[in-house]
């Protein structure tokens, strides 16, 4: 089976030259009723359905078959599967396939909100265990060997482990084999939501994928780092304890039932993208990344930081929010992935030999950003605001909480009241309060800060009023 091979791409370039007429669905007729610009319009002749030839996402005989198999051989998984609902429903399905309500679940504190949602669907009971502030990145870090050995003895009976691999800004720390192995040892299946790690397999310049390293159930955003459309992603099976059939079931009923075959497509393009990633690829890669690097360094003022992932640079700018940094790039036609109090985070194209980026234009735009900002006056330094380590339960579940009665109270007035839902900067879209959690004079602290410097939220939070939405038990708020 050659690797470089796209069986549905193939597939689908062979059906449009036979020049087919629809009488079937979607509606656009291969583009014909629709009125997008010409440039999208013809994308459309490939937005297809399970017609003859073309195979079938729920049950794979074909093309699709031949393409997830690809998929798995690459990754060395047991079974691979190609998600078009993104990593969202990938995390959704992992959860489902080893937890039922009421089951215990450790999760890492700086999960993507999806984790947390998908517990709250399964009725799990979440143990939640935050890890160690990274003073190098400013950023939540990766839990280590000894608060996972803490939690699986507080709690024998937990269904499965869900980390975070890598974080939103490339740490990967150390020590994660060990945890898995500690995972094994108890029979305990490790789910890893590695969104942000589907090009480690690219060469030795990156870190080990989770699936390396032993991991059950690996979830991958093929769009995030590979050359994959917004929504195409991966879920990869690797395990004894986990059933690749119990993953299947629940992909086939959370999936759309009319996939898109212009997500297949790209997913189908971007493994074979990075299947054939050369040593020459990843040359070529590292020394445009130090160009670039070393060009923003030469900025006055400009602080460049290198994370564990060769893909992820954060920027600082002294004296200013990341937030202000990202206003003035965007002025200049620069868009970065997320912006904090501390940073912006750039995450870089896995560009292969024979391409080059815009990196010469980048740092001359982003020079007279930088100069922009020079003459606006300095900021405070934004305070590093810890929330407690170790490990902590929500105070109240979730679930129950969805049929209660729900007020709106003022920020400075919700100290040790429960949080009715989840209130989550976005991006990067982990929460910073949990639907259930109590809240905090550092949760409060934390909201505070964010919102001075305009971070957009998602959940139950008015940014205006500057209220969050707390639960009224027994008849009475929950403070």
């Amino acid at each position: 089976m050659k690797q470089e091979n796209r069986p549905l791409v193939r597939a689908l370039q062979t059906f449009k030259s036979q020049e087919p007429i629809s009488f079937h669905v979607p509606g656009h007729k291969h583009g014909l009723l629709s009125d997008l610009p010409d440039e999208l319009g013809k994308a459309l002749t490939y937005d297809v359905t399970e017609l003859s030839g073309l195979d079938d996402l729920h049950e794979p005989e074909g093309v699709i078959q031949e393409a997830e198999e690809l998929l798995s051989t690459l990754y060395q998984s047991n079974q691979s599967f190609f998600l078009v609902n993104g990593s969202t429903v990938g995390n959704l399905a992992m959860i489902y396939a080893t937890c039922q309500a009421n089951d215990t679940i450790i999760v890492q504190r700086n999960a993507h909100k999806s984790i947390f949602n998908a517990i709250e669907l399964t009725g799990a009971r979440p143990v939640l265990l935050s890890p160690p502030w990274d003073e190098y990145t400013r950023t939540p870090g990766i839990l280590t060997l000894s608060q996972v050995k803490e939690a699986l003895v507080a709690y024998p009976d937990a269904k499965g482990i869900v980390l975070t691999y890598p974080t939103y800004y490339g740490v990967v720390g150390e020590g994660l084999r060990k945890i898995i192995e500690l995972c094994h040892e108890r029979s305990i299946p490790v789910l890893v939501d590695e969104a942000h790690g589907a090009h480690f397999i690219a060469g030795r310049s990156f870190p080990d994928s989770a699936l390396e390293a032993g991991a059950d159930v690996v979830v991958h955003s093929a769009h995030k780092t590979l050359p994959a459309m917004t929504m195409a992603s991966y879920l990869h099976v690797k395990s004894n304890i986990v059933s690749v059939d119990r993953i299947a079931h629940y992909l086939t009923m959370l999936q759309s039932s009319s996939p898109s075959y212009l997500l297949m497509a790209s997913l189908d393009d971007a493994r074979a993208y990075v299947q054939s990633y050369t040593l020459e690829d990843e040359r070529h890669f590292m020394n445009t990344r130090k160009f670039f690097i070393d060009k923003l360094r030469e900025l006055q003022n400009i602080e460049v930081v290198e994370t564990d992932d060769p893909l992820k640079l954060l920027i600082r700018k002294k004296g200013y929010s990341g937030f202000s940094l990202l206003s003035e790039f965007e002025k200049q036609g620069i868009f970065a992935e997320l912006a904090d109090p501390f940073q912006v985070l750039f995450v870089l194209p896995l560009l292969k030999e024979k391409t080059n980026y815009m990196y010469e234009e980048s740092v001359e735009r982003i020079k007279r950003a930088v100069r922009r900002l020079n003459e606006k006056d300095m900021e405070e330094e934004a305070e590093v605001i810890l929330l407690d380590e170790g490990i902590s339960t929500l105070s109240y579940p979730i679930q129950e909480l969805n049929g209660m009665k729900k007020e709106w109270r003022p920020m400075d007035q919700a100290e040790g009241c429960i949080a009715a839902s989840s209130i989550i900067p976005y991006p990067p879209g982990i929460p910073l309060l949990i639907g259930g959690e109590r809240v905090t004079e550092k949760h409060i602290k934390r909201l505070e800060q964010y919102l001075r410097l305009q971070a957009k939220f998602q959940g139950a939070i008015r940014i205006e009023e500057r209220q969050i939405e707390v639960a009224v038990i027994d008849g009475g708020i929950s403070c």
